[in-house]
């Protein structure tokens, strides 16, 4: 987009780089201060961070960040195996896109959830925001594999599809669910899937394309060798032979056979 392209050369350098990277190590960080507390503190310091809408309002706007670093798992195995995955999408969104573009993405997605939460009490809930992240990974890098249990190689297409399978369950599930789940995926919208339509319509047209000049082509390109007297190709007779004449002309052995020999 030319307008981002615009704010990106006149705001690039304000740009955090590796911001998934620190939100996932954040993340971290927050679930093993939570282990190292008794239960009671615990869930007093995730209300600390949590988005309430009502106490934002009262002046506590650091909540309009720190509920990203919720975690969502308070297992430690799964919660550094999440941090893993994380710094890995992180480190390939980098390359593949800019620092300043994953920073503008992350923005629009708080803007939009901080927004539901505080005008509609939605929650704000950050699974979203890794989904959402996961889905621009695979777009990007469709077939990179991940190792599911360290065992089995899926690819990450495939692994987004399914993800995207079970929020649509969960939304059929709960319909009051479908707006949240928009709103939480709305920069995902925004930024891919214009682009994914308008290259899934192309890959179609091709298709048509490819098909049409098949199908005019094939009577054509079926045969290799074709009489220059009879026209009959080895398509016609398979048991017929062809030989090529000083004119460059091809002959079978049946008009080859009926020609008048030459005069002494």
């Amino acid at each position: 987009m030319q307008l981002i392209d615009r704010l990106e050369s006149r705001f690039g350098r304000l740009a955090i780089p590796g911001l998934i990277q620190t939100i996932a190590i954040f993340q971290l960080g927050v679930l093993v201060l939570m282990l190292m507390m008794s239960k009671e503190a615990a869930e007093s310091y995730l209300g600390f961070l949590a988005l309430d809408p009502d106490r934002v309002m009262r002046g506590e706007v650091w909540r309009l960040v720190t509920h990203v670093f919720i975690p969502r798992s308070f297992s430690i195995i799964w919660a550094i195996f999440g941090t893993l995955i994380m710094m890995w999408i992180g480190r390939g969104l980098e390359q593949a896109w800019s620092a300043f573009r994953i920073n503008l993405y992350i923005a629009g997605w708080m803007a939009a959830v901080t927004a539901g939460s505080l005008l509609f009490r939605w929650p704000a809930d950050a699974l979203f925001l890794y989904q959402s992240l996961f889905f621009a990974f695979a777009s990007f890098y469709p077939n990179e594999e991940i190792y599911v249990y360290f065992i089995l190689p899926v690819k990450v297409k495939w692994l987004a599809l399914i993800s995207a399978a079970l929020t649509g369950f969960a939304v059929l599930g709960n319909p009051g669910m479908l707006l949240p789940v928009l709103v939480g995926h709305l920069n995902f919208l925004v930024a891919f899937v214009p682009g994914l339509v308008k290259q899934a319509g192309h890959a179609a047209k091709v298709a048509d394309r490819r098909a049409r000049y098949t199908a005019a082509a094939g009577p054509a390109a079926a045969f290799f060798h074709q009489c220059s007297v009879c026209k009959k190709t080895e398509i016609d007779d398979p048991h017929l032979e062809f030989r090529v004449l000083a004119s460059g002309d091809e002959i079978c052995n049946v008009c080859r056979a009926s020609r008048p020999a030459p005069s002494a």
